[in-house]
């Protein structure tokens, strides 16, 4: 028990278990191409490459100004550094497909849940440089983080990037007859070091040095260009040098002002609470070396307070269902040393159950301790079946017979059943070791813990359970008592029942039948989902504004969406980040925004408070859909989309691709219970196209690429060198000016040719047009996606409806849509789960025969199934539960519980017939049901209220999603005890005289 204690302890934490499915990103910065020329030069080479590879199951693209984003998604289970290989190796391959200055690049290793933590720096404009706290994040903070091992990414965004510009003056450089070529090439070797090898002097070995390097900005203005007439031609003559913030594509606030927000990766296999204290650990050293005018990190976002809450909610609910276990217990037994030696079960089973976690490789997460949340009461089951036998032939032992073999045979008598029982829970559970994608990740680490757990205490009722019981009941002053209270009022009150029954058999199963029937009859009508909705304390937002905003416009209406969600009393912090950083994974343009919300517990519920939210976001012009944080991540895991429902429409032509979602998003507008549609912002947004004339162009002696080559160095800036400041990395650009990149200015740069410098305007025009912001690729074919949330509404009516608006409208050949999210998962889902329990029945049906070499009598136990199935329905539609993968899992987990007692009556039966002279008759049914009565009850009970805590806290975080599985057992366990009480007697005397009389014949000395 100890060593198990220990290895829980250095077991990892995390909220969910492993969900990450394989996926292989491949980024490709682009300069500053246009969405067209991205996919056709860029983005298709490299789809083609991928598509086709072993395991890729979908390939995925987004072609966004200057660059390039594909996702390779492989199958579960395969090995993602394996699957980085094959992409490296496509990738050496299509890079000779890709222009000369192209480098695609692989995202690094991380997880779907792997970012743990948002950091926020503000910025106070009066007292602190936005360089300053830009190069605080990306040169002290980012590699303190990336140091911590388990770290995969740490990507800031916002501020001020500092870059050393040169700013050249095409008027003066034509003046003094400079070429752009001349000048990048003199800023090539500006302040870099080189070395003048060794020399000996004085018996001594020297290391020459030769320094050139600078960060002074006088040194670069005053760098030569030319020597004419003895006099040095200067940079400064021919342009303007100075520090200068950076061109972004994305910024960052908080609460309503400016702010450097740095997003934390962690490693899938990282332990999340683990990795958050070093974290935080490393942060607090920081603290103490802030620079002046760099206000205090805030702590934005951090998982492991879900984490943690969800952990700790779960172990609560375990450890609460382990006390009101040892109460009922108490109750029935009215001695503390059978309670203690049943009880014993519980930490035993526990620290076996840790030591299986470490064998397979499991954490402790909700899933898992979730299993052992369920299964705590059930834990005891096989301990309280051995004690209640062993005390009750103690009781009748006979002065001759030795106390070890009266507890050896009452061990043995119940040792048959308990492992069958146990058995057929193993089998039950097979469904969820079958289950793919997501719901087989998380539900299949509940099964492990569950079975784990179950068979642990199985292997504890064998062994510790009858040692104890040598030890501590034979001198026991108990023995000389009757049954408890409590036991004996039972047993008189079921007498009664059993007597008022029999008269009356035929009209008591006609009435079961037909509940049962009402029960399954009412099952189609259950609100659908996929999986309860989590409780995760904060909220993440997309507010998308029209494409072509420009970023300071988006950091405007951003800034005030921060502060009108701030106005909602439920929020603590507001964090948002516009655009796209450096290193971000996701090709979001300027307009697009993504704003977390931290929480504080309400008496509101969160579809009040995010109604309230989309009431204070109304008057800003922008579509917003609002969800949180891991479920959006599980959203977009399923469809690709961060949305519950995707519908994505194919095709070829991007106009009509826009034209049909446009037209569908208006259509569905009339679905009740749809929330945030929207459609993908692929629309036209303006651009400045500068044409080439070839014939002009020839006459001057220049080619088209050689223009095109000069434009982009001086429009769109080249680095040309670095100039490195200690650790701190400058990019020394040369662009021009800010003012001088307007269409009327383009026009006047002056291109250098062999027939001496001309205007731009003689070889070009330079006009304004308009073209896509970014198109969307998936499985090699355009895409757009028409996306939408539900309102908590039932989701099964809401896809029914979207269906058929869908299926109303027309499409023009070759295009075709395609409905994906949570409901596509859930469907598929709930059709694998009723296939495997079909088979895994059959199994069960296998496993009883081969006990009772009867079909009657199998049937007979698995008719608690239906019985404990009127209880679930009736429970689920008290307490609003959906249909979902949850309480489909605790139908399952039901299943084998409910079998457990009539495994144990119809034992009973036997063998009393078998080894203790009885007839069959009622009288012996009544005497067997009575005497198995009591471990029927006491199991049912502590299975059933060990549950009570996961059944009173709905919606907090970790027990929201076992909620169902406890609502769907507790009512189960209810109509299941009650029901096989009054109708497995009925129904044996019915149908039991024939297989009973065969086995009874049998010479066979082992108990049933």
């Amino acid at each position: 028990m100890l060593f198990g204690a220990l290895t829980a302890m250095r077991t990892p934490v995390d909220v969910f278990p492993d969900l990450n499915k394989p996926v292989v990103t491949v980024l490709t910065e682009a300069g500053g191409m246009a969405p067209e020329e991205v996919e056709q030069i860029v983005t298709f080479p490299i789809e083609t490459a991928l598509n086709g590879m072993p395991g890729v199951t979908r390939v995925r693209s987004v072609s966004g100004v200057g660059l390039s984003i594909v996702y390779a998604e492989f199958e579960w289970g395969t090995d993602v550094y394996r699957n980085r290989q094959l992409v490296a190796e496509r990738m050496a391959l299509v890079k000779e497909q890709l222009p000369a200055a192209i480098s695609p690049a692989m995202g690094p290793v991380s997880s779907i849940m792997g970012e743990i933590m948002l950091i926020a720096l503000p910025i106070d404009v009066q007292t602190t440089d936005p360089m300053k706290a830009r190069e605080y994040a990306d040169f002290v903070l980012r590699p303190r983080l990336l140091s911590i091992p388990g770290i995969s990414q740490v990507i800031p965004i916002g501020g001020e990037v500092r870059q050393l510009r040169v700013e050249p003056d095409p008027a003066r450089m034509a003046q003094y007859g400079v070429t752009l070529d001349q000048l990048t090439q003199a800023l090539r070797s500006f302040a870099s070091n080189t070395s003048g090898g060794f020399i000996d002097l004085n018996s001594r070995e020297y290391l020459i040095r030769n320094l050139a390097r600078t960060n002074r900005l006088e040194d670069l203005q005053g760098l030569p260009l030319a020597y004419r007439n003895g006099i040095p031609l200067l940079l400064s003559q021919v342009a303007n040098v100075r520090f200068a913030p950076a061109f972004k594509r994305g910024d960052a606030g908080l609460n309503g002002l400016p702010a450097v927000i740095v997003s934390v990766q962690k490693q899938p296999a990282g332990d999340t609470v683990r990795l958050t204290r070093d974290i935080e650990t490393a942060l607090s050293e920081l603290k103490r070396g802030l620079p002046a005018g760099i206000a205090q990190p805030v702590v934005l976002f951090r998982q492991a307070t879900f984490i943690d809450n969800s952990i700790g909610n779960v172990a609560e609910a375990l450890r609460d269902g382990a006390i009101l276990v040892a109460i009922i217990l108490f109750a029935f037994l009215l001695s503390a040393r059978t309670t203690l030696i049943s009880l014993v079960a519980i930490p035993l089973s526990l620290a076996v159950t840790a030591l299986a976690f470490k064998l397979l490789d499991q954490s402790i997460n909700v899933m898992t301790l979730g299993g052992l949340a369920i299964a705590i009461g059930e834990l005891v089951d096989d301990a309280v079946v051995d004690v209640e036998n062993i005390v009750r032939r103690l009781k009748q032992r006979a002065p001759d017979v030795s106390v070890l073999e009266v507890i050896w045979r009452a061990s043995v008598e119940v040792r048959s059943g308990i492992v069958y029982a146990t058995v057929i829970v193993v089998l039950v559970f097979v469904p969820l070791f079958a289950l793919p994608g997501i719901e087989g990740r998380l539900f299949a680490p509940l099964g492990i813990a569950y079975i784990a757990s179950i068979l642990a205490s199985m292997l504890v009722s064998m062994t510790v359970t009858p040692v104890l019981s040598y030890y501590l009941l034979p001198r026991m002053k108990r023995l000389k008592h009757d049954d408890s209270p409590i036991v004996r009022r039972i047993k008189q009150w079921d007498a009664i029942v059993l007597a008022w029954s029999f008269p009356r058999m035929n009209a008591i199963l006609s009435v079961a039948l037909i509940a049962v029937l009402l029960a399954l009859a009412s099952v189609p009508f259950f609100p659908r989902a996929f999986l309860p909705a989590f409780n995760e304390g904060s909220l993440v937002m997309g507010m998308t504004f029209t494409p072509g905003t420009s970023l300071a416009e988006a950091n405007r209406m951003g800034a005030l969406a921060e502060t009108l969600i701030g106005q909602v009393p439920e929020v603590t912090k507001v964090g948002r980040r516009t655009g796209r950083a450096e290193l971000d994974e996701h090709a979001e343009g300027v307009h697009s925004s993504e704003i977390d919300v931290d929480l504080k517990v309400s008496a509101r519920s969160r579809e009040q408070i995010m109604a309230h939210i989309r009431n204070q976001l109304a008057s800003i012009p922008a579509s917003v859909a609002i969800g949180q944080p891991i479920s959006h991540r599980l959203d977009h895991l399923l469809s690709g989309v961060r949305a519950q429902i995707a519908l994505k429409i194919y095709g070829d032509d991007i106009d009509t691709l826009r034209g049909l979602a446009e037209d569908l998003r208006g259509r569905l507008g009339a679905v009740p219970g749809l929330v945030d549609l929207s459609v993908e912002r692929q629309v036209l947004i303006p651009q400045i196209k500068v044409r080439i004339d070839y014939r002009k162009a020839a006459q001057y002696g220049l080619a088209g690429g050689q223009v095109v080559s000069a434009l982009q160095a001086l429009s769109e800036g080249t680095t040309v060198t670095q100039v490195i400041d200690g650790a701190r990395r400058f990019e020394l650009v040369v662009r021009l000016a800010d003012g001088s990149r307007s269409p009327q200015d383009l026009a006047r740069v002056m291109i250098d040719s062999p027939a001496g410098r001309v205007a731009l305007s003689s070889i070009a025009t330079v006009e304004e047009g308009d073209g896509p912001n970014q198109i969307g690729r998936e499985n090699s074919r355009r895409r757009i996606v028409v996306y939408a949330n539900t309102d908590g509404s039932n989701m099964s009516r809401v896809i029914d409806d979207v269906r058929r608006e869908v299926a109303a409208g027309a499409l023009p050949g070759g295009y075709f849509i395609s409905i994906e999210g949570q409901f596509q998962a859930q469907e598929q889902s709930q059709r694998l789960i009723l296939l495997l329990s079909a088979s895994s029945l059959l199994l069960i049906f296998l496993v009883l025969y081969s006990r009772y070499r009867s079909s009657t009598l199998a049937l007979v136990i698995m008719g608690n199934i239906p019985l404990a199935l009127v209880g679930s329905v009736i429970a689920m539609w008290i307490a609003g539960v959906s249909l979902s993968v949850a309480s489909m899992v605790g139908f399952i987990t039901l299943a084998g519980i409910a079998m457990r007692n009539g495994i144990l009556k119809v034992s009973h039966y036997i063998n009393l017939c078998k080894f203790e002279g009885e007839q069959f008759g009622w009288p012996m049914i009544v005497r067997g049901s009575l005497e198995r009565l009591t471990p029927v009850i006491m199991t049912a009970l502590v299975a059933a209220f060990a549950l009570a805590p996961l059944l009173m806290a709905a919606d907090a975080p970790g027990k929201e999603i076992l909620h169902p599985v406890a609502v769907v057992i507790f009512g189960g366990l209810i109509s299941s005890t009650i029901l096989d009480s009054l109708l497995t007697p009925l129904l044996f005397y019915r149908v039991g005289r024939a297989p009973l009389e065969r086995l009874v014949a049998l010479d066979e000395k082992d108990s049933f």
